[in-house]
């Protein structure tokens, strides 16, 4: 059976690409355009691996980072950044002390991608 995936991202066109490429690898995915809607997806889907963007509208990657680890504490995370005005390493640094398992800096190639989604699954199981 194939794993499911939440894919969380502000950017529409990178997060339909994302999904696309997870798709192609045989992963089940549902995306969101925030935290909140991810959350709403958590509540009523299996997930087993969240990819965040961090620098969002309404309910941010950190925010979400935060409620996810307490409300689901098994599932891992990768938080993903390009920056902002402080740098992708200060966003990057704070995901990962507040709960992301990995992360990752934007960009990044597919296969760097798929390799941090495959090891965060393997890890989990």
């Amino acid at each position: 059976m194939s794993k499911t995936i939440l894919l969380i991202d502000d950017d529409a066109d990178f997060r339909l690409m994302l999904k696309k490429l997870l798709e192609t690898n045989r992963y089940r995915v549902f995306d969101a355009k925030n935290g909140t809607e991810g959350m709403s997806i958590m509540q009523t889907e299996e997930i087993q691996l969240v990819v965040t963007d961090i620098i969002m509208p309404d309910m941010d990657g950190i925010e979400t980072i935060m409620k996810i680890r307490s409300d689901y504490p098994g599932t891992p995370m990768i938080a993903i950044s390009g920056g902002g005005r402080i740098g992708p390493a200060d966003y990057l640094n704070a995901a990962h002390t507040l709960g992301a398992s990995r992360v990752m800096a934007k960009p990044f190639t597919n296969e760097d991608f798929l390799e941090q989604v495959q090891e965060a699954l393997a890890e989990s199981s």
